[in-house]
């Protein structure tokens, strides 16, 4: 049999593949429709799409081009691993070591950590009472609170309390079998109540002053303690006068169980003072710190 002509043969061949190729559809909303809920927002990151079901045997890349694949989400990039390096830098955290008297770690110290800890769960607080004159540098302390007139010169000072008074104080027990002193000198005729500080070594000398005259009186009893609140006790219990700050016994004179005398020889000095070396830079934790204790009248 003779072949059929070539221009049958070429029309039988095209009839062929008109057959194997969907029709083309219009440029109208069957096609987007399709494309738009295989990306509805229920659609999730890495999941199955309407082309994928419809064809299976379609390529990541067909589908990506149709933009009917996403890709999952990436768990960590470049740009969120530095600013989360960024904020762990910027975020307050680390120890700051403190050296402060019993009376200063109580009124001041403790009152500005409790308001401040809270918020800053990063940032650590030691403070260690002690009643020395501590070398913060030697001893590896980022701080140390004094008294004003006692800082050095060479420190970065940070006022952190107002100024202070002292106070002789003795129960209504005891001046009913002794009579008040009216002078300082009166004191070396009285049982008082004594504390042992390392800073003057030993026994503290009591402290007084009056219209430009400073008096120092070494007292004696039988009691001698090393902090606030057993002096407090043995002077309620009538046991002899004590020498404490103002503000401590300001209550207990309040409702009369300490009587408050010598007032006009116990004058107002500077008070508590954050310090700490002028070389050393400040951590973010640190300036926290200073900040909330600094003392604003």
């Amino acid at each position: 049999m003779n072949a059929a002509p070539t221009h049958q043969r070429s029309r039988r061949l095209h009839r062929r593949r008109a057959n194997r190729v969907s029709p083309r559809r219009p440029p109208g909303s069957a096609f987007r429709s399709q494309r738009s809920a295989t990306r509805s927002p229920g659609l999730k990151s890495g999941s199955a799409c309407v082309c994928s079901a419809a064809t299976p045997a379609a390529s990541r890349r067909h589908r990506l081009a149709l933009g009917c694949w996403i890709p999952p989400a990436r768990a960590w990039t470049r740009s969120s691993a530095l600013a989360a390096l960024s904020e762990f830098r910027d975020r307050p955290a680390g120890t700051i070591r403190i050296t402060a008297g019993e009376h200063a770690a109580e009124v001041v110290l403790w009152p500005a950590l409790a308001k401040l800890l809270p918020d800053y769960p990063d940032i650590n607080a030691e403070v260690i009472v002690d009643y020395g004159l501590t070398d913060i540098v030697a001893e590896r302390y980022d701080a140390g609170v004094r008294l004003g007139e006692q800082v050095a010169k060479d420190m970065i000072a940070v006022r952190i309390g107002p100024d202070m008074r002292m106070a002789v104080v003795g129960s209504p027990r005891y001046f009913e079998r002794h009579p008040k002193p009216l002078t300082p000198h009166d004191l070396t005729e009285h049982s008082c109540i004594n504390m042992r500080l390392p800073t003057y070594g030993g026994i503290y000398v009591w402290e007084f002053e009056k219209d430009g005259h400073e008096l120092r009186v070494r007292v004696e009893g039988q009691l001698v303690f090393n902090n606030i609140a057993l002096r407090v006790s043995a002077a309620l219990e009538g046991l002899g006068l004590t020498y404490l700050s103002e503000d401590v016994v300001k209550p207990y004179i309040a409702d009369g169980r300490l009587i408050h005398v010598l007032r006009d020889w116990c004058l107002p000095f500077s008070g508590y003072h954050l310090y700490y070396p002028s070389r050393k830079q400040p951590s973010a934790a640190f300036a926290l710190l200073v900040n909330a204790l600094r003392y604003r009248p």
